[in-house]
């Protein structure tokens, strides 16, 4: 399992990164809670990156909060790549910054169904260009207990914007 002090590197990490290329990241967090928030805000200094987030675990705050359309969600659900695209572009509209995490998913331990089980997630990264939002997404299907798949994402999320080009 993840622990504390990897996440906290990997935020101090993340923190470098974007402060290097002076750009502000925001978050869009369902299954995770805040977790993202919270391990970049432990880092000392993180609001010169980090302007803050959302944790929007309800339809109705995914809506109200970050756009995520009411079709989307009862189409797609909100456990869907769609829900994930439209939380990470919504969430960068709202509270604006230049590069968004977003993430929704089953932690469990109940809530899985055979089409999407426990440790079921969706991820997007959005970030602003001259051309508009580009906009990744990730699924991934983590295992463990509701704690293990949590850590496991809030990782995941913080992996991918070392990756980014920004």
């Amino acid at each position: 399992m993840i622990s504390d002090a990897q996440l906290s590197s990997l935020s101090a990490k993340v923190g470098v990164h974007l402060r290097d290329r002076g750009l502000q990241l925001v978050t869009a967090e369902s299954c995770t809670g805040g977790w993202i928030g919270k391990v970049l805000t432990d880092i000392p200094g993180s609001s010169a990156w980090y302007a803050g987030g959302v944790v929007s675990y309800s339809n109705a705050l995914k809506q109200s909060l970050i756009g995520v359309r009411a079709q989307t969600l009862a189409a797609q659900g909100a456990v869907s790549e769609a829900t994930a695209r439209e939380m990470a572009a919504g969430v960068l509209k709202s509270l604006g910054g230049h590069v968004a995490i977003a993430v929704t998913g089953i932690a469990g331990p109940d809530g899985g169904q055979p089409s999407k089980p426990v440790g079921t997630v969706w991820f997007a990264w959005a970030s602003r260009r001259a051309e508009g939002i580009a906009l990744r997404v990730a699924h991934e299907v983590l295992s463990g207990d509701r704690d293990a798949i949590r850590r496991a994402a809030v990782d995941r999320a913080l992996q991918e914007i070392l990756r980014l080009e920004l």
